[in-house]
């Protein structure tokens, strides 16, 4: 893969805490005005982000690395379709991975006008949004064309996800239906296409879990490869319309099967469209979600969440937690507040140590964009990252 050069540079504002000096947090806005940041550190260290610019019903995705502080390499166009990308509803944009040798994998939610189109939806007689994937070339220069995998599901609603590992695998991940399921989002189920070999074919996509939670219908998930090959996923069920409960899926056996664990149960008849987030560190991987206005994060210890830990102070409107975490087992937990439909709001974030401490005062800072968040990354040398 190509290394990149970093052309742009954005205003930056680094925070410091002075109580035993923890961990410089630098505040980075995301490139060209793009919204919807999703960052991942690779193996090598470097930082590497997706955004989304354009319509929210139809923009585009690009891809760019992260340099020192509010510099950025030129960004690359991911979709090969113009305009096949969505943000409106927060929770259906693009996520990134890093794969063997350093490949970049993306998938998303596609638009209504995207190409290829998703299967006919027997429910409503039209075709559905594909779940799109694209990934970088061989040469490091530009996305290959971009691929739906939905074979044999409808109903694309919430946003999909993926993960990838050192050793070739790839997988992505969605929630929706098969023909004869029950109505409804009872019926929803999570499903994952595979690739065993980088990216380059996919198997046709399998369910996940067989246990019957439903999966509430306009929220997103989140999947995570470990460095030890494990393979994590959090998603919001919908069991009888009112237990919107946070479910961690686990494989040990390269997504061939999965099992299942209850994170926090909630009770709401309504989709509260949340979005999930993982970062792990020296071998410990943490969970970040939203329950009930509350934001919270956790270690995953033997295929379950351990104590959630819950952001300082009053849990209301908080949302879209991301989740960051240093060499030392610090953790940046990242989320928004009074965000909405068509409203943008604030950014907020706590540093926390390793037993779950929080490390000085809450941060926050106005500003952040209609349909947008904020994400984190650790640096390698202990420091953190917000882009928003």
């Amino acid at each position: 893969m190509s290394r990149a050069v970093f052309l742009a540079s954005l205003p930056v504002m680094a925070v410091m805490v002075m109580a035993g000096k923890p961990p410089v947090v630098s505040l980075s806005r995301v490139p060209e005005g793009g919204i919807q940041p999703q960052v991942v550190e690779g193996m090598d260290g470097r930082i590497h982000m997706l955004y989304f610019q354009g319509d929210p019903k139809g923009g585009d995705l690009y891809y760019v690395q992260a340099g020192p502080p509010g510099e950025f390499s030129k960004p690359l166009r991911v979709n090969s379709q113009p305009g096949s990308a969505i943000a409106m509803g927060t929770i259906r944009g693009g996520q990134i991975a890093i794969g063997r040798n350093g490949r970049v994998h993306v998938a998303w939610n596609g638009s209504n006008s995207a190409l290829p189109q998703g299967m006919v939806n027997p429910e409503s007689g039209k075709p559905g949004s594909p779940m799109l994937y694209a990934r970088m070339n061989d040469e490091g220069t530009a996305f290959e064309p971009q691929r739906n995998l939905m074979t044999r599901t409808f109903g694309l609603d919430g946003g999909g996800t993926l993960a990838a590992d050192a050793e070739g695998n790839v997988y992505v991940a969605w929630h929706g239906k098969e023909r004869n399921a029950e109505k409804g989002e009872a019926g929803r189920r999570v499903w994952v296409a595979e690739s065993h070999d980088g990216g380059k074919t996919f198997r046709p996509e399998i369910a996940a879990w067989k246990e019957p939670t439903g999966a509430c219908g306009c929220c997103g998930m989140s999947m995570f490869s470990t460095h030890e090959g494990k393979l994590l996923a959090l998603y919001r069920s919908a069991t009888r319309e009112i237990h919107r409960d946070i479910y961690l899926l686990a494989s040990e056996d390269d997504g061939k099967s999965f099992h299942g664990s209850l994170v926090q149960r909630w009770e709401i008849n309504a989709c509260p469209m949340s979005s999930m987030s993982f970062a792990e560190s020296r071998g410990a991987a943490v969970a970040a979600w939203e329950t009930g206005g509350q934001v919270y994060y956790g270690e995953v210890k033997e295929d379950r969440v351990a104590r959630p830990v819950a952001a300082p102070g009053e849990g209301k409107g908080r949302k879209h937690p991301r989740v960051a975490r240093n060499a030392k087992g610090e953790t940046l937990l990242v989320w928004t507040e009074g965000t909405g439909w068509k409203r943008g709001g604030s950014l907020a974030w706590q540093l926390f140590d390793r037993d779950g401490n929080a490390i000085g005062e809450k941060r926050s800072v106005a500003g952040v964009p209609v349909w947008s968040f904020g994400s984190a990354a650790a640096r390698a040398d202990g420091t953190f990252a917000i882009y928003y």
